[in-house]
């Protein structure tokens, strides 16, 4: 769902990392937001840092706010990096490629606190919520969520999100929401303002895990109540729950970003970091970054918000089109249906694809698109190795007449073409649990 870390690619690069600035107004967990200027902070893979170059990292990653989790992973060994306004785990000292495969294998734990969560209500909050989302959110039934999209007048994308339904509260409708880190603040003033009769509240006092892996729902339930144990094994997938245990409160949710079975849990920030010590002295579980948590996604065909998706992409041509439910499709009344609408009608001009590449060398973000005669056909919006499968894979946006499965095409990388297949997503089957 939201931007990657990007690459360190020239000392210069690095040094202006040194301009932050301070964003008004906006506190973290305990510390002040702080945006990076100008350049990225963080190493990806095959990236060498200089002894000045981590240096001046380091320096930066300190000034940024800090999730309940950041001493743990200091602890931990991991190479940190800026990320929206937060010092974040990009790897541990075994690297992003085992920390992939061990969550294919058994169970990775991820720190995605920085994320946004809030709680939407009003006496008809889905139906208003849907003015801004082509999601069903009015059909949702207490303890299931929707993966949604805010759009804008255009139908462009401004931030997918998570939605879930609690418990009505004093006559209240209650959503449960989920939003990117990097756009959360646009989010919440975007829901604010066009929804003024219903109530935002932003839960800035609350961490969010992740446990992703076929051993998760096992882990999982060792450490809830014995009474809940059960309940949360059973899950299905876009389910969610709310627990207590000793005084803790949980929001439980079966959902993930690695196409995995897997949890996320939102818990009191204070809880955090007992919390996590106590799933990572699980022999099935290990720590898991950025990095890997990229790889994950992009495997699992997943959009990532800021690539795959943004203000320049619509919901249809993204591949998104499951996403929204015949009612909306047919009565629309949320921002943008005239366009989505004629895409639905009339096929997008383009269409969001998948590409298997021939040898070792990944395409990035940017790489040029051509059919075997040379014509221009799009642009890669995410790639990288897949650890999976044993060699690079992409997506990225193609006319709509060359976008089926099997389509040999070329990507362009330093100005040499790369032989590539068009397929269908995702490059690794999904696990999700059904229920029983």
């Amino acid at each position: 769902m939201e931007d990657p870390p990007k690459e360190v690619t020239s000392l210069e690069n690095c040094c202006r990392a040194r301009e932050i600035f301070q964003v008004s107004g906006q506190r973290g967990l305990g510390s002040a937001v702080f945006a990076v200027g100008h350049a990225p902070l963080s190493v990806w893979p095959g990236v060498l840092m200089s002894e000045c170059q981590a240096t001046v990292i380091d320096v930066a990653v300190r000034e940024l706010a800090r999730t309940p989790l950041y001493d743990m992973h200091r602890a931990l060994g991991a190479r940190m990096t800026g990320f929206a306004g937060y010092a974040m785990p990009v790897q541990y000292p075994s690297g992003i490629v085992s920390e992939h495969l061990h969550t294919r294998a058994l169970t990775g734990l991820f720190d995605v606190s920085h994320m946004g969560q809030a709680i939407f209500a009003g006496s008809h909050a889905a139906r208003r919520l849907e003015t801004l989302v082509p999601g069903d959110i009015a059909a949702l039934p207490l303890g299931r969520m929707r993966y949604t999209q805010l759009l804008d007048a255009q139908g462009h994308i401004l931030d997918d999100l998570m939605v879930t339904r609690l418990d009505d509260e004093a006559g209240r409708e209650r959503l449960f929401l989920v939003v990117n880190a990097a756009t959360k603040r646009a989010d919440f003033t975007h829901l604010a303002a066009e929804l003024p009769d219903c109530a935002l509240t932003v839960l800035e006092d609350r961490a969010l895990l992740a446990l992703q892996g076929p051993k998760a729902a096992e882990v999982l339930r060792r450490h809830v109540s014995s009474a809940a144990a059960k309940s949360v094994s059973a899950m299905p997938f876009m389910s969610a729950k709310s627990y207590a245990r000793d005084d803790v409160f949980f929001i439980i949710s079966r959902s993930g970003y690695t196409g995995e079975d897997g949890f996320e849990i939102s818990i009191p920030a204070t809880a955090t970091p007992g919390f996590a010590q106590e799933l990572l002295a699980e022999a099935d579980v290990r720590p898991i970054g950025l990095g890997a948590r990229d790889s994950l996604r992009l495997e699992a065909g997943l959009c990532l918000y800021g690539h795959d998706i943004n203000r320049t992409t619509g919901p249809v041509e993204a591949g998104l089109l499951w996403s929204i439910s015949q009612r909306r499709r047919e009565e629309g009344g949320f921002f943008g249906y005239e366009q989505v609408k004629r895409a639905i009608d009339h096929g997008p001009a383009r269409l969001r694809a998948g590409f298997l590449l021939e040898g070792k060398a990944p395409a990035r973000e940017g790489s040029e698109i051509v059919t075997l005669e040379g014509q221009t056909i799009g642009r890669v919006t995410s790639g990288s190795f897949a650890p999976s499968l044993g060699r690079p894979v992409a997506m990225g946006y193609v006319g709509a007449a060359h976008a089926a499965p099997g389509t040999q095409v070329c990507l362009i990388v330093r100005g040499k073409p790369l032989a590539a297949k068009i397929v269908s997503l995702p490059f690794v089957p999904h696990h999700y649990f059904g229920g029983d």
